[in-house]
């Protein structure tokens, strides 16, 4: 029995009441106070009948399994008309009459019976398939037998990728602006390599220009001094026997 007066006046989104022993197989403390609710879970708790279920339209997922339910399933449409998920494993549920009445769950995607006694009916995964067809999943399982999804690691799945999103947001896509980065530094580095390589090789071709145009420079200067000393010589050769002959006359 929930404690009505303590637990409303908390705005109540999940509540466990699961081996809590009924009285007269019916609910107790449960009431539209909670109108915020939307996981309820009372299994084995001795449940024979859900006439005193409470409106909860924000109800999404209700857990009924190992109790005594063997009819009266259509007080859940009128109740509960936004459930997604309901089990009612190990109830006392025995044909497809039954079950029909939650065609007026329009929103329902899984639905479980196992353990149930409809389910060595034959043909029973097909018949329930094609009685209810809003449902994805019958007892964990779709029509190609795919294992329906854990909804807490899909929780944690989507958490993650928020993450990653607000990440990449802040931070942007990574290695852009690092590529970005070293096409530049490549860039300059060569661009700056191939300035110095030019700057060196042209100063060096000038200098050892500079350098042949002063030994040219050198050896002709030298050349006409020796050309001119020789002629000087010769001068003094032709000269000398001029002068002594004249000499010799006087």
């Amino acid at each position: 029995r929930a404690d009505e007066r303590f637990v409303s006046r908390w705005k109540v989104t999940e509540l466990v009441l699961d081996n809590c022993r009924s009285s007269n197989g019916e609910i107790e403390g449960l009431s539209d106070s909670f109108k915020e609710l939307e996981f309820l879970s009372m299994a084995n708790v001795e449940l024979t009948s859900l006439a005193k279920l409470p409106t909860l339209s924000k109800l999404r997922k209700l857990e009924l399994s190992d109790n005594v339910i063997s009819g009266g399933l259509e007080v859940l449409a009128e109740r509960c008309p936004n459930l997604t998920y309901l089990n009612l494993s190990g109830n006392k549920i025995k044909d497809l009459g039954t079950v029909e009445a939650l065609q007026n769950l329009k929103n329902l995607k899984s639905l479980d019976l196992f353990n149930c006694e409809i389910t060595n009916l034959e043909d029973y995964r097909d018949s329930i398939f094609e009685l209810l067809q809003q449902i994805t999943y019958l007892d964990g399982f779709d029509q190609e037998d795919n294992e329906a999804p854990d909804s807490e690691d899909d929780d944690d799945e989507e958490g993650d990728e928020d993450d990653e999103d607000e990440d990449e947001d802040e931070a942007g896509p990574p290695g852009e602006y690092e590529e970005e980065d070293d096409e530049d530094d490549g860039g300059s580095d060569l661009g700056e390599g191939e300035e110095e390589e030019e700057v060196g090789l042209s100063y060096l071709m000038k200098e050892e220009i500079q350098d042949e145009d002063d030994d040219d420079d050198y050896v002709e200067e030298g050349g006409d001094e020796e050309e001119e000393a020789e002629g000087v010589r010769g001068e003094k050769r032709k000269r000398e026997p001029e002068d002594e002959g004249e000499e010799e006359e006087d």
